[in-house]
C-alpha cells in the first residue's frame, strides 16, 4: 500500500543569500495510512517546520511533498486552501475556537464549508462528540468549558470531516497531565478505531509515548527514529527518553 505522506529532499531556509538560515536541510520521510508520529526534537531543531511544511502551512524552499498522491508544494493558493478542506485536519496548542459558537457550532464548521447534508453532518457530530468525550458540552461556548473540554472541542472538529490525515501541533501544550493524557487516550483510539493517521508535534515523552513511531529531528535533519512495535507504553516511553538524552535533552521551543 502506497504511503498517504511521502516527503522528498525538504529544504527550508529563511533569510536571503547574504544571511541565510537553514532550518530543514534536505528530509525524506514517509508515512502509511493509520500510522499516528510523533516528531520531537530540541529547541530550534525544526520540528515545527517540519510539521507546517508538511501541513501546508508553510512553503518548502525545495523539495517534494506528496498527499495522497497528490503533489502539493506546486498548488496555488486557493488550490491549496481546497485541500486543505477536503485533506486536512489541525489540533493547535491554543484550541482556535470561536467564542460566538457553541461547542457543537465549532465543530461544526469544517461541514459548513463542505456542503453536508444536514442529517449527516448530525450523526458525525454525534459520533466524534461521543467519541471524544464532549458531547454533553455542546450546547456550551468555549468559556464555559475546561482547557481539556475546549481541545477535546478543536480535536472533535479536526476529525469531523474525516480528513486523510490530522496535523497537531504541542496539542497537550496548554493542558494539565490528567486532561493531556485523557486527550492522548481518546486520539490514540481515534488512530486505532478509524486508522487515522496522526502527525504530532510534541517536546513531551509521555505524549510521545502514545504513538507507533517517533522521529528525532536535529539540525533540520533526521536524526534517528523509535518504533514501538509490542512494546509497552512504559518501555516505550523510556526508549523516547534515553534517545531524547542522547540528543541533550528536549525543550518546550521549536
Amino acid at each position: 500500500m502506497p504511503p498517504i505522506l511521502e516527503a522528498a529532499k525538504l529544504l527550508k531556509s529563511y533569510g536571503n543569500k547574504f544571511n541565510k538560515q537553514e532550518v530543514l536541510r534536505g528530509i525524506d520521510l514517509s508515512i502509511a495510512q493509520g500510522e499516528f508520529v510523533s516528531i520531537m526534537g530540541a529547541s530550534g531543531s525544526g520540528k515545527t517546520t517540519l510539521l507546517n511544511v508538511l501541513s501546508s502551512i508553510d512553503h518548502v524552499s525545495g523539495g517534494s511533498i506528496r498527499i495522497e498522491g497528490q503533489e502539493i508544494t506546486g498548488l496555488r493558493e486557493k488550490q491549496l486552501a481546497e485541500f486543505r478542506k477536503r485533506h486536512l485536519g489541525f489540533i493547535f496548542q491554543e484550541y482556535n475556537l470561536l467564542d460566538t459558537l457553541t461547542v457543537k457550532e465549532n465543530i461544526l464548521l469544517p461541514l459548513s464549508v463542505a456542503k453536508i447534508p444536514k442529517s449527516e453532518a448530525e450523526q458525525r457530530f454525534q459520533r466524534i462528540a461521543q467519541e471524544l468525550g464532549i458531547y454533553e458540552q455542546k450546547d456550551k461556548y468555549p468559556n464555559q468549558i475546561s482547557g481539556g473540554q475546549k481541545q477535546r472541542t478543536s480535536a472533535a472538529r479536526a476529525f469531523i470531516h474525516e480528513p486523510s490525515i490530522i496535523f497537531a501541533d504541542e496539542p497537550t501544550g496548554a493542558l494539565d497531565s490528567k486532561s493531556a493524557s485523557d486527550l492522548l487516550n481518546k486520539l490514540n483510539a481515534i488512530n486505532q478505531n478509524r486508522n487515522a493517521t496522526i502527525v504530532m508535534v510534541t517536546h513531551d515523552a509521555t505524549a510521545a509515548s502514545y504513538s507507533s513511531r517517533v522521529i528525532f529531528i536535529k539540525d533540520g535533519q533526521i536524526y534517528s527514529q523509535l518504533y514501538r512495535g509490542q512494546e509497552s507504553q512504559q518501555t516505550f516511553f523510556q526508549d523516547i527518553m534515553k534517545t531524547q538524552g542522547v540528543l541533550g535533552g528536549v525543550h518546550d521551543e521549536h
